[in-house]
């Protein structure tokens, strides 16, 4: 290999370097949580993409329906200066289906989370697949939310962490209008943005079957983690490095 050829390729290699640090420089990761669940389920990512140079923002959906999920989701998005990678975990991720549409948008991540295509409602998702565990605990209260006991949650959302980690996600938890599983989905975003996903193996929560078949249909970058239904507080570092992945884009 002569000289010229030695230093160009270096060369190039550098610009390419200095090209994914400012496209990650340039880039917000908007986090959106699930059901049963707020923004501080983030709170072990969050560190992480910091010291990586990333703006970050925790959205605080108020679960009452898609339609004012997406709305807080976008609102978010529209207040950032760059992209925006859009992550969603499980309820989140029909969320970031639909707000992804965005032209600040730029990639999407999925965390254990719903893929749904236009016209699907997240009640039907999964009937292919057997119940999850968890679902069959879910409790409602009388204005038409759900949530789940102290128990579940251990035993089924998050059985992976701490006896008080635990005790602070049932405490924080945020229930969902059971309503809002009806909501039709109006737009697919995956179908025209680079995704992600992330396969939670030891889901009670989400079919982890159901989880792959969402990956494979939207035809995300999908890495597989042996985590209970939240890979972000149980195994925030492979969460991370996916999320960093996306930013480089």
């Amino acid at each position: 290999m002569t000289k010229t050829i030695k230093s160009a390729l270096i060369a190039a290699s550098l610009l390419a370097g200095a090209a994914q640090v400012h496209a990650a420089e340039d880039t917000t990761v908007v986090l959106v949580h699930g059901a049963f669940a707020d923004g501080s389920g983030w709170n072990k990512v969050i560190p992480l993409l910091q010291k990586q140079g990333l703006k970050v923002v925790a959205v605080q959906n108020p679960l009452t329906s898609l339609a004012d999920d997406v709305a807080f989701t976008q609102r978010v998005i529209d207040a950032q200066s760059g992209k925006v990678v859009l992550v969603g975990h499980s309820w989140g991720g029909a969320v970031i289906t639909q707000a992804g549409a965005s032209d600040k948008v730029k990639s999407l991540v999925y965390v254990a989370a719903f893929a749904p295509s236009e016209g699907e409602t997240i009640g039907e998702l999964g009937k292919d697949f057997p119940l999850p565990p968890g679902i069959a605990t879910l409790k409602p209260d009388n204005n038409g939310f759900i949530y789940l006991s102290a128990e579940s949650m251990a035993v089924n959302f998050a059985p992976d962490l701490s006896k008080a980690e635990q005790s602070l996600m049932t405490v924080t938890q945020g229930p969902i209008k059971a309503s809002a599983f009806g909501d039709k989905v109006d737009v697919a975003a995956w179908k025209n943005k680079p995704s992600y996903y992330i396969v939670a193996s030891k889901d009670r929560m989400i079919d982890p079957g159901l989880q792959k078949t969402f990956a494979a249909k939207i035809h995300a970058t999908t890495t597989t983690v042996a985590s209970s239904h939240v890979p972000m507080a149980s195994q925030p570092e492979a969460v991370a490095k996916v999320i960093l992945e996306a930013a480089k884009r």
